[in-house]
């Protein structure tokens, strides 16, 4: 079964210069639980992707993938 790709934080970090250790010392997070959110095996919670549009300065919809239409 394939993983599914439900956000974008690994796209998004990069569209903005930013790497996984930026984005794990702003929210005060383990490196390892944000790189988990960046290969998708884990999803971090609705309040946790608002204080990650906040620190990209970005929207919180920027960081959710896009259902693709069949």
């Amino acid at each position: 079964m394939e993983k599914r790709k439900l956000n974008r934080i690994r796209v998004a970090l990069a569209e903005n210069d930013r790497t996984n250790t930026d984005l794990a010392r702003a929210l005060g997070k383990n490196q390892a639980t944000v790189s988990r959110w960046c290969t998708n095996d884990a999803q971090p919670g609705l309040e946790t992707l608002f204080e990650i549009a906040e620190f990209l300065n970005i929207e919180v919809s920027d960081l959710i993938q896009k259902r693709k239409k069949s």
